[in-house]
């Protein structure tokens, strides 16, 4: 997956939390495999990895922050991500004294705490991570590459960005009209969610091979259980 690119920090530290939290905000219309790439480069450069220091980007000038995230293109959009990320730091400084962890304690690791906290409550504070796709995604690659344990782990929806819509659509799990609705991916969320009520999956499990099943072409096998 793309969040293999990442510099294997102790799952538990604050930076390794801060690590997979970040760059996720700029992960919109993109191919993630670049972004996390691009992560990496950030943070094994000295002069760029202050970036990863909630204190040191709210201390720093504008300029400087800008420069390190479009260095290696974290940042496309050389001002607006920018901003993005300097928001998301003084969120994370202001409410959780720099340490993104203390939102989980806060929220007492319950998913439906947290998102509740962060999409609903504080939604302006967290500019991009609050959608509905990324929301769920960052908490389940936390939950895959950090030291998290979540409460309600059941109800992380899958998240239904472009691959894994294409994936569900293939599947005929969902029609072609509802393909072409603006709401989507909630129609996605709800089907995913509906299917797997009472079994041993949760939703958010089936991400992963939607996601690379989609971006490999939506392939069939074939009666060898080979791709075609």
């Amino acid at each position: 997956m793309p969040e293999d690119s990442n510099p294997h920090l102790a799952k538990s530290s604050k930076e390794n939390f801060l690590y997979f939290t970040l760059p996720m905000a700029l992960n919109y219309q993109r191919n993630s495999y670049k972004l996390w790439e691009s992560a990496l480069e950030t943070y094994k450069d000295s002069t760029t990895n202050f970036v990863f220091d909630v204190k040191k980007v709210i201390e720093s000038e504008f300029k400087k922050v800008k420069t390190a995230l479009t260095k290696y293109k974290v940042a496309l959009q050389p001002t607006k991500q920018t901003e993005i990320w300097i928001k998301l730091c003084k969120t994370i400084s202001e409410q959780f004294n720099c340490d993104i962890r203390n939102l989980f304690a806060k929220c007492n690791y319950d998913v439906n705490k947290i998102r509740t906290y962060i999409q609903v409550e504080h939604k302006k504070d967290f500019p991009y991570l609050s959608g509905n796709k990324i929301c769920n995604y960052w908490l389940y690659v936390l939950y895959q590459y950090a030291d998290v344990k979540y409460k309600n782990l059941q109800d992380l929806t899958v998240a239904p960005d472009t691959h894994v819509i294409q994936a569900t659509r293939k599947l005929g799990i969902i029609t072609d009209d509802e393909y072409n609705k603006s709401n989507i991916q909630q129609i996605v969320i709800e089907k995913w969610n509906e299917l797997l009520k009472d079994t041993e999956f949760c939703p958010i499990d089936l991400h992963t091979p939607l996601w690379l099943w989609s971006r490999n072409g939506l392939r069939r096998l074939n009666d060898k259980g080979r791709f075609d």
